[in-house]
């Protein structure tokens, strides 16, 4: 499982853990999360994310 960082706050998406509380379900790769989700964090969008 890969990990993805947000550019803008330093979040840090991990395929493991997932975002329950954004309705991410773990074990979800990030590649297969909505276009819509938005970091959790800051509110940036997915494209924001440089993989780790």
């Amino acid at each position: 499982m890969e990990k993805y960082q947000c550019t803008a706050c330093g979040y840090i998406y991990d395929e493991e853990i997932g975002d329950p509380d954004g309705g991410i379900a773990p074990g979800t790769k990030f590649e297969d999360i909505p276009d819509t989700w938005v970091c959790p964090v800051c509110g940036v969008s997915k494209d924001m994310f440089i993989k780790l």
